[in-house]
């Protein structure tokens, strides 16, 4: 544990904007895609991920093989049956997939089989780094080994790997057929998140155009183009957009950006719930079902 505190100090302090712009290009793309040493993951996230696997115990364990890696699952089975189909669930950045089971355990007393994995790099899976769109492929091998499913239940940065798994463009194999989403404090604008990243590390324009350019081209798409509104809205599915109003994390206009860009996508705002603790709120998760389950 103090190694690894240790690392993560390491990149925080690395001076990486006062490298040549390529160079700094470089060093930025590297440590983007090693979620385990983000600046967003808290010093305790060890400690608390042990205490949320423990609402693991009654899944079934399974071990996917993906071209990302080996990847973990996590399924848990209705009981009497699977009534109203299966759900995928998608974590967020920084995150593993036990802190959404809560929102599963609730699923599978709904009557949904529910499906979870922890994205390359995260949690129990393989590799050290991992992209956005390695994310989204693990997601679309998930689905093949494990799956069908019916529908999406994502938080935050699991939201765009789902959408992009649901849109199916290059670089991503076949799209995943979900007939919902249910995206929690998702960021709509892929840019906000390069920017906030690149003003952590304090790089400049050219070096900052550097690392982006690295993202554009494993995503196949323009970093300015690459929003949750373009992604649904390509895929013409019904999603509820839950968002609560005091997110510091991503901002509540994200939702609304969202809500505004797509005509089938409906808009739950909710307060006090910040972008974390909204994973555990009986309503946000109430409301999630009744969505669904109206379909």
């Amino acid at each position: 544990m103090t190694a690894f505190l240790d690392r993560r100090a390491k990149f925080r302090t690395l001076n990486v904007g006062s490298l040549p712009p390529a160079l700094a290009g470089d060093v930025a793309y590297r440590q983007f895609l090693r979620p385990k040493l983000s600046s967003r993951r808290s010093a305790d996230h060890t400690i608390l991920a042990e205490r949320a696997r423990f609402h693991l115990r009654n899944a079934d364990w399974v071990r996917v093989p993906t071209t990302r890696g080996d990847v973990q699952c996590y399924v848990f089975e209705p009981d009497g049956g699977d009534t109203r189909g299966s759900v995928l669930i998608a974590h967020g950045w920084t995150s593993e997939a036990s802190f959404m089971a809560v929102f599963a355990e609730q699923l599978r007393r709904a009557g949904f089989r529910v499906v979870m994995f922890d994205q390359p790099g995260h949690g129990k899976s393989e590799q050290e780094r991992a992209s956005l769109i390695d994310c989204a492929h693990a997601l679309q091998q998930v689905v093949d080994a494990i799956g069908p499913v019916r529908f999406a239940v994502t938080h935050s940065m699991g939201g765009l790997a789902a959408l992009l798994a649901g849109e199916g463009r290059r670089p991503l194999g076949p799209s995943v057929p979900f007939e919902r989403y249910v995206l929690v404090s998702s960021p709509n604008r892929f840019a906000a998140i390069t920017q906030e990243f690149a003003d952590e590390l304090a790089l400049g324009e050219a070096a900052q155009r550097a690392y982006e350019r690295h993202l554009e081209r494993i995503a196949h798409r323009p970093v300015a183009d690459f929003t949750a509104g373009n992604l649904l809205e390509t895929i013409g599915c019904p999603a509820l957009v839950i968002h609560s109003r005091d997110d510091t994390e991503v901002g509540f206009e994200s939702a609304e950006e969202i809500a505004a860009q797509c005509p089938k996508a409906q808009l739950m705002a909710v307060d006090g719930l910040g972008h974390r603790n909204i994973l555990f709120a009986p309503p946000v998760i109430r409301g999630a079902i009744s969505y669904l389950t109206s379909s």
